[in-house]
């Protein structure tokens, strides 16, 4: 290869050197240069992905340090039965009209049955009480509502407070 680079002349000896030096100059970029900065820029995008969940996420961290008033609300709210606490949330939601039928169980717990309900509301109405009540699902059963809008059903539901 010396030898034949030594037969050239002066000018295409100089042509082809620039010619080297570019040709090793793009490899570089393109085997080095180009992969780190691809991973740099990916780097950057899930650091500034996480900055935002951080700035999202802050006031979270300060609300649950201080006292969660649906805790407290919930203490203060255990002294209530069953039955009260969940007639009450029913109206409060619009579905006191959807329930045939209330029964305690226990001193902690409730069996309500609902006919035509909207599963949505009922699931937000469920939330409520977990939130605000401790008051959880220790059994359901869901059927189709008969001969209505999708969405609505029949619902028996027997619920317990956390103590």
């Amino acid at each position: 290869m010396r030898d034949w680079f030594e037969t050239l002349e002066a000018r295409e000896q100089l042509f082809v050197a620039v010619g080297a030096v570019a040709v090793v100059l793009a490899l570089i970029y393109l085997l080095a240069w180009v992969p780190l900065d691809k991973k740099h820029t990916e780097l950057r995008s899930d650091i500034d992905s996480w900055q935002r969940s951080l700035v999202d996420l802050r006031p979270l961290s300060v609300r649950a340090k201080s006292s969660d008033p649906s805790r407290a609300a919930a203490a203060g709210n255990s002294q209530l039965a069953p039955i009260i606490i969940v007639d009450e949330t029913l109206r409060i939601r619009g579905l006191d009209r959807y329930r045939r039928r209330s029964q305690p169980t226990t001193s902690n717990g409730i069996r309500v049955e609902f006919e035509n309900v909207a599963f949505d509301e009922l699931v937000l109405w469920l939330g409520d009480l977990s939130e605000q009540y401790a008051m959880h699902v220790q059994a359901g059963s869901f059927t189709p509502g008969a001969q209505s809008p999708s969405g609505r059903i029949n619902a028996t539901l027997t619920l317990e407070r956390a103590l």
